[in-house]
This record gives C-alpha cells, structure tokens and sequence, in this order.
C-alpha cells in the first residue's frame, strides 16, 4: 500500500509523522511524495490558533479532492479537540486521538485492515530517512505539559504529561544514524518537563544521549525559561550539543506575562539569557511573542519592543493573539482589534529583522562548520551549530549533501536575510557520516 503523510504545527507533529513513517515501512508499506498516487492519507492537524485550525480544515478537503479514492485518517490537535466535526469533514475514514497517536499505525492497521507482510524486512537502509532526502531527524521525547498558559488550547489537546524512557530515545537515534542521519532535535510539549513521570530530567537526557550515541549533532527544540536547571549551561561544553536555545517569552511586559498565566518575569528571563551567553560562546538565542494579547495597552507593547531589543534575539517566531475557545483568555476583556494587532506585528517583524541582520553581521569572516542539508554544484544549503542559515559555494563535481563542511562566510543575502559563504580546506573537513563514525 502506498501512504502520504502531511503534516501542520510544530516540530513535535513532524517527529510523530517520522515515527509514523518508519512503522509503515516496517509492515511492508511504500511511502509517497505524491498525494495524488497514495491508498492512504495521513493527515497530523494543528489547533495552536484559529488560523491553524482553518489551514488544518482546508488541508482535509483538499486531500479528499485531489484523491477522492484514497483512505484519510487524521489526527493531531484540531482532531482531538473536534473528533465529531473533522469526522464530518467528508472523505474522512477515520479520527486517531492525540492520546493514542503512539498506536497510530497499529489502529489504522487493524481498524482500515491494511495488514500485509513486512516485505522490506530484507532492505531496511532502503526505508531510511534519508532516502527521503532528510539529515535531520526530529525524536519526539514526550508528551502533554502540567502548565495551563491561559492562551495555550495545545495542553488541553495533548493531555498529561507522558516521558519515553531514555534507553528507547537512545536506540531511536542509534538506529538513525546508522541510516545516515547527523543531527537529532529532541521535541515535545513541554521538553522541560521530561522525565518528571518516570525519575528523570532532560539534563540527564542530553548527557546519556551523548554518552551512549555517537550522533555528530544534537538540538533541542523548544524549552520553557522556567524549566532550565542552574547546570544547564554544561551541557554545552559538549560541542556536539549545539549552541542553540528557542525560549519562549511571549510577551516584554510583566503584567501582561501575568494575564498569560506565564512562570517567568522580565527580569528573570534577562538574567537566564546574561548566564547563557557567559557561559557558551557563540550561542543563539531565540523567541516567541504574542502580538495583541486582550488587553495590551499601548504601554505594555512599547515594553515588549524595548525588552524585544534590549535582549537582541537572534530571531523571532511571531503571532497575532487569535482566541481559542476552552482558554481562559478567550473570554478575558479588552479585545484588540485587527489593525492594531497588524500594525504591531509589522512593527515588531521590522525590528526583529534588525535584530537578525546584526546577528547575522557578527558572523562575517568567521569559518563556520555546515551541515550541508541539499542543493547542487550551483549551491549548497544548511546550518551552523548555531542554526543559522547558509548557502555556500562549493567545488565542481563534489557532492556535499549531508556531509559537515567548513564555510567561510563571506556575505550575507539581504534578500532571504541569510548568511554566505564557499567551502575552505575540503579534503580535510568535507567528511560523509560515514566516514565521520
């Protein structure tokens, strides 16, 4: 059978769809890239927002329409919090809940009887990522977050926490980088919380994934400011634990922080990044705001822009406040309207591509390693330990996909506000995973 995943939201659905992929593969199923050739459709929904919600909808009826003949299933946050009304969407076969995602394939299996003999047993490098063109893989770590942000629907999609143990991570990592993959990204709903159900820690985590895998480069998705132990900074003394941190701040103004029912106060934040940055070169430290949260004054935005500018993110993920029903600020007062909450998020793109461009500045003559992720001999493409985005020129009838090379940066593209650069030294720091382990 021939199955199509797609996926909408965050990190942690794209890691889900992963897992998704490979337990197909098992079982003997071919993946395709191609709606249109597909039996089955796999579609992992997102509720982060109304929008999200729209785009989660119209996914759905588009996939019924460019393959009415094909089974749909679909999961994730928009289905769990509305199984009845995406039940309705029609073409759909089937609702899986988030709380049974990790079955997801099992379920469909015995409920769509698309059981069949595991035919690629004898090929298994055949199924791997990166066969797919991937080189990097997203592990989801757990699941559901005990925080009740009064803007957040995420948690009350995604339930009680739930952590993987270690020695299952650890083997799921192995067992990628033996296909070839160079960079994991640990995910989850609340990573921070990892390991409060089964005596354990993310810092534990990162240090027995280090430990016990050789995987050339590990991230960590998104962490909450709350959730960061005073050795966390450690960690970092492994180079292969990449200097990257995504802390969501959401809004510069205390009182506002307050309404959102958020852990972690300005100044509190601005002491966590001061540590980070003491304490590990070269560090990135980016965030998330909320634009026009119900009752934003004019005072409290112009705090979020100054605190916004004080700290210089390296980048911003920014968001229109859009309410969700079942949260406490759904029904708070002091609704802003359209165009304010437009004209502050113009505002504040504008400064946070200032702030990028200055980010971006300080790396120029640096040689920088590059996990080169695609692109041709016309140019390569990838990231810096720090994720930064480059594109680089490299030597005639070198291949460089998925191998780390040394760049020297060189410029930076004003355009697409990324870095550039050409490959030094290649026959001493051009090496394929191969050869690296």
């Amino acid at each position: 059978m021939r199955i199509h995943l797609m996926t909408l939201g965050c990190r942690l659905n794209e890691a889900e769809m992963e897992t998704w992929s490979r337990d197909f593969q098992a079982l003997g199923h071919a993946m395709t890239k191609q709606v249109e050739e597909a039996d089955l459709l796999v579609v992992n929904t997102c509720a982060v927002t109304e929008e999200a919600v729209r785009k989660s909808r119209k996914l759905l009826s588009r996939s019924c329409r460019q393959n009415p003949h094909a089974r749909l299933v679909v999961s994730g946050c928009y289905a769990s919090l509305n199984p009845d009304a995406a039940a309705g969407i029609e073409g759909v076969d089937l609702v899986v809940n988030n709380r049974d995602k990790g079955r997801l394939v099992e379920i469909v299996s015995e409920r769509l009887d698309l059981w069949v003999m595991p035919q690629s047993a004898t090929e298994p490098d055949a199924t791997g990522l990166l066969s797919r063109g991937r080189q990097r893989a997203f592990i989801k770590i757990q699941d559901g977050c005990r925080y009740r942000c009064s803007f957040c629907i995420v948690t009350l999609a995604r339930g009680e926490e739930r952590s993987r143990p270690a020695a299952e991570i650890i083997s799921e990592i192995r067992h990628l980088q033996s296909q070839g993959i160079q960079e994991a990204v640990l995910t989850g709903v609340h990573i921070g919380g990892y390991g409060a159900d089964i005596d354990a820690s993310i810092p534990e985590l990162i240090r027995r994934i280090l430990q016990e895998t050789d995987i050339p480069r590990l991230r960590i998705g998104s962490i909450e400011p709350w959730d960061l132990p005073e050795d966390f900074w450690r960690l970092f003394d492994n180079p292969r634990f990449m200097p990257h941190l995504h802390l969501p701040l959401q809004s510069g103004s205390d009182s506002v922080l307050r309404r959102m029912a958020r852990r972690c106060r300005r100044d509190e934040y601005r002491r966590l990044v001061d540590q980070a940055r003491e304490q590990v070169p070269d560090i990135n430290i980016t965030t998330d705001i909320i634009v026009g949260f119900p009752g934003e004054s004019e005072a409290e935005w112009q705090d979020t822009l100054e605190f916004v500018e004080e700290v210089g993110f390296g980048d911003l993920h920014i968001f229109a406040y859009s309410p969700r029903q079942g949260t406490k600020a759904a029904s708070m007062p002091g609704a802003l309207t359209r165009e304010i909450k437009r004209q502050r998020s113009q505002a504040l793109h504008q400064l946070s591509e200032r702030l990028k461009r200055r980010s971006l500045s300080s790396h120029l003559g640096r040689t920088l390693p590059i996990l080169i992720e695609g692109g041709d001999e016309n140019g390569w493409g990838g990231y810096t330990p720090n994720y930064l985005r480059v594109t680089a020129e490299g030597p005639a009838g070198v291949d460089l996909k998925n191998r780390i090379v040394d760049v020297l940066i060189t410029a930076i593209d004003e355009e697409l506000l990324q870095l550039q650069g050409t490959t030094q030294g290649l026959e001493a720091t051009c090496q394929p995973w191969s050869q690296i382990n």
